[in-house]
């Protein structure tokens, strides 16, 4: 598989719909107040991969489904993250500097914009889907803002990012840091597809093989994002290389190596390829998505 894969035009038209779909519900940069809607714009406009909508899209497409509903969860699940980036660069956090190739939102607007800016986010996204329309009705729309509640809090990736910062200068197990990866990055992408099902009325069937697919992409992101701490350019990256070893944070290729990291990147892409095999030519976007993240190099 080539190093530098990148997403095919169909992906990237759904990138374009939901950039489109953030700005439209992004508060105005020049309404009232002023500095803490362009913290948001800034945050979340930034550029990055969208991995989280593209993944409402697709587990939508695995199910045959496609409408304007799913902008809602798509939205959701980035502002989301947006917010939690936001937040994880604090100084009290991970003390970063350098997000998507800018400035993080602390540097740029300080850190009390910042703090306030991710909370907006954050209740924006909850605003979102939870308005008439995002779901197929009141059952599934509950089950909906469940879902990704419970990908943000203790269980998920607050959770993930205590466990995280409580790592730092340990020597975890293999099982730890992937049940803290699991929290700090699986949740909200398991949230994604969860959502992108439901909204497409999935059954507890196509549930249960989409989380499975889900789960592994998570943790194969992570490790990805692991090997790149070690292999990457901060230039192509977009986030200070080497931070995380510097930092003494426990990461897969401390732990059990490169290429034990790389052999447990393979073994997840294929779990989650085999889990969509049900949906046939259906699961096109999202194994084109399991792909991409093992694979990209930022």
């Amino acid at each position: 598989m080539n190093p530098n894969i990148e997403l095919g035009p169909a992906l990237q038209a759904l990138i374009r719909r939901a950039e489109q779909a953030l700005d439209a519900h992004l508060p105005d940069a020049e309404q009232p107040p002023v500095e803490l809607h362009r913290a948001m714009r800034y945050a979340v406009l930034g550029g990055g991969k969208r991995l989280r909508p593209l993944l409402v899209y697709a587990a939508a497409h695995a199910l045959a489904c496609d409408n304007g509903a799913l902008d809602a969860s798509a939205c959701a699940v980035e502002l989301i993250h947006a917010y939690s980036l936001v937040h994880d660069d604090l100084p009290a956090m991970d003390d970063d500097d350098l997000r998507r190739g800018r400035p993080t939102c602390h540097i740029e607007f300080g850190e009390a914009m910042a703090i306030l800016a991710g909370d907006a986010l954050q209740a924006l996204a909850f605003e979102l889907l939870a308005a008439p329309g995002a779901a197929p009705d009141t059952q599934t729309g509950m089950r909906m803002l469940h879902a990704l509640g419970r990908a943000c809090g203790a269980e998920g990736m607050a959770g993930g990012q205590a466990l995280d910062l409580a790592a730092v200068g340990r020597k975890l197990t293999l099982a730890e840091l992937e049940h803290m990866h699991a929290c700090k990055t699986g949740a909200l992408i398991r949230a994604s597809v969860q959502l992108g099902a439901l909204a497409a009325g999935a059954d507890e069937a196509a549930l249960a093989a989409l989380d499975r697919y889900a789960s592994a992409v998570g943790l194969a992101f992570q490790v990805r994002d692991d090997i790149l701490d070690v292999e990457g350019e901060s230039a192509v990256i977009g986030k200070t290389a080497g931070k995380d070893a510097s930092a003494d944070k426990p990461t897969f290729p401390s732990i059990i190596g490169l290429d034990a990291s790389r052999a447990r990147l393979a073994e997840l892409t294929t779990i989650a390829l085999d889990a969509i095999e049900p949906f046939g030519t259906h699961a096109g976007l999202l194994a084109e998505l399991a792909l991409y993240a093992a694979h990209r190099n930022h």
